[in-house]
């Protein structure tokens, strides 16, 4: 029960806290926050990996043929 209690707590004192800053500084404070630079959420997500992806996706549409395929051509790769 003293769990319940404490999230109404909580929640009266987040409100009240709310009611009592003036209409002009939560104005600004939801304008500084729109302001911020946000992370792509493909960052947020999944870190570095959609980045490196597409950096690999565009070295591979400028060669215009597979990695592996070019490095095999290239004699880095032997496959027999």
């Amino acid at each position: 029960m003293a769990k319940g209690q404490d999230l109404i707590k909580y929640i009266t004192q987040r409100v009240v806290t709310y009611i009592d800053t003036p209409v002009e500084a939560r104005r600004e404070r939801r304008l500084e926050r729109k302001s911020r630079v946000k992370e792509p959420w493909q960052t947020k997500w999944f870190g570095m990996v959609p980045f490196s992806m597409q950096m690999w996706a565009g070295k591979w549409r400028r060669t215009g043929q597979p990695l592996l395929r070019r490095a095999s051509r290239l004699k880095l790769m032997r496959w027999r």
